[in-house]
């Protein structure tokens, strides 16, 4: 499918991120792609090209090194420090990053294409006001930017196309994703209805808080004078020493019985409402209590909770469709993507790797290393299992279940001292 008549669809000479201010994250791939490709078989790399990419326009599908070399200019441009000589490992990470991000930049155009997803060149322009509005205050301090940079006009106008297509893909993308059924919103609230969609019974309370017992005694006798709000209000300001409530007339609204105990509990749900009750002590201090309002409880019907649950299930919905999206556009694009030698890195089909993280040390995977690693990664990959019987439909990856080291060996057990039984909780 060619562009259409005023949409953007022309090849991109460059795509290093705009600097950190504009597009942090532009080209994180959590939202992009769907299928694994389907007989396309990457082509060879055309000469005076780094990359190409099958499936695509052919005015996208090649990356060429002049493109290369600005979007590494323009790197070491924007970090302020002198740009590493090539032949460096730094030069070859810097040159990996950018490469990484103008082959993805072919990918998501690819990705609209198959879609059939664009933007038109007045919603880039659009964009590009906002992006200026919400970070340089003058247009002089936008044009000391893109020379500092070391961008072109074209350049900032294919990052923000970019930018643009991402999210249409991804709403693409959402709208695509499957809808909770009546019978996963049934479920969800049955599940939760004594917890989530429940308010439990309360009580608004005032109080008067002391360490001194006679201050709180003195409390009382005014406010057994005189239990009007008003009343309180003094009395609260002159006698109590609780901040949250003193310049209140220390009034608390909303006490549960959840977390109360012993006699202050009785106090607040075991007293009418407007009786006098202590002075109690609590913890280091003494209180005086008085229930103003009942609260009673409350549970929500299944259609008063219906649209808060299906926006629930809904999101949790569409993360685990993006998730699988993401993980088959990478397998797709990465099949189409061929890269000439001298550049081949992990975004190429034809590249071949160590099989170990690039972030790790290669002492890590000598015999006799020189010099030994400080630290290696796990030769393992964690898994974080769950508790037995905690999977639900709100929890699908259960509880955690809490990994322990192997217990040592002893001469009386052998080889491993085996894992203690939980004692019995008798009856």
């Amino acid at each position: 499918m060619g562009a259409k008549a005023g949409q953007r669809g022309k090849k991109a000479p460059g795509r290093q991120r705009l600097g950190l201010i504009l597009f942090g994250g532009l080209f994180v791939l959590l939202f992009i792609g769907f299928a694994i490709a389907q007989g396309i078989t990457p082509a060879s790399v055309p000469s005076g090209d780094v990359a190409h990419v099958s499936g695509v326009p052919d005015e996208n599908a090649s990356i060429s090194e002049e493109e290369l070399q600005r979007s590494i200019d323009r790197a070491g441009a924007s970090s302020g420090k002198k740009a590493p000589k090539p032949g460096t490992k730094k030069y070859e990470e810097l040159q990996n990053s950018a490469m990484t991000e103008l082959i993805e930049g072919v990918w998501i155009r690819g990705e609209a294409e198959e879609l059939e997803v664009s933007v038109t060149d007045k919603q880039v322009e659009d964009e590009l006001k906002t992006i200026k509005k919400q970070n340089f205050p003058t247009e002089a301090a936008y044009e000391k930017f893109l020379k500092k940079s070391n961008f072109t006009e074209e350049e900032v106008n294919e990052l923000v196309e970019l930018q643009l297509l991402t999210s249409k893909i991804r709403e693409t993308v959402n709208a695509e994703a499957p809808k909770p059924s009546s019978s996963e919103i049934d479920d969800y609230y049955e599940a939760e209805k004594s917890s989530q969609f429940t308010t439990k019974e309360s009580r608004d309370v005032r109080i008067i808080l002391n360490e001194d017992e006679a201050e709180v005694e003195a409390a009382k006798k005014a406010l057994e004078a005189d239990n009007s709000p008003a009343s309180w209000k003094k009395v609260a300001a002159k006698y109590s020493t609780d901040p949250t409530s003193k310049t209140k007339g220390g009034l608390q609204k909303g006490v549960t019985e959840e977390f109360l105990q012993g006699k202050l509990k009785e106090a607040i749900f075991g007293s009418a409402t407007g009786e006098l009750a202590g002075p109690l002590k609590f913890e280091k201090n003494w209180l005086l209590v008085e229930v103003v309002k009942l609260n009673p409880g409350k549970v929500q019907t299944l259609a008063e909770a219906k649209s808060q649950i299906e926006g629930t299930l809904g999101q949790e919905k569409e993360q685990e469709y993006l998730a699988e999206f993401a993980a088959d556009f990478q397998s797709k694009w990465l099949s189409r993507t061929r890269c000439a030698d001298g550049f081949l890195m992990e975004r190429c089909s034809n590249y071949v790797g160590s099989g170990h993280p690039a972030n790790a040390s290669p002492a890590c995977y000598e015999a006799d290393p020189k010099t030994p690693a400080t630290e290696c990664p796990s030769v393992v990959t964690p898994i974080s299992p769950a508790l037995p019987g905690t999977i639900t439909l709100q929890k699908p990856k259960g509880e955690p279940f809490p990994q322990r080291p192997r217990p040592e060996a002893t001469p009386e057990q052998g080889k491993e001292v085996p894992t203690p039984t939980p004692a019995p909780t008798g009856e």
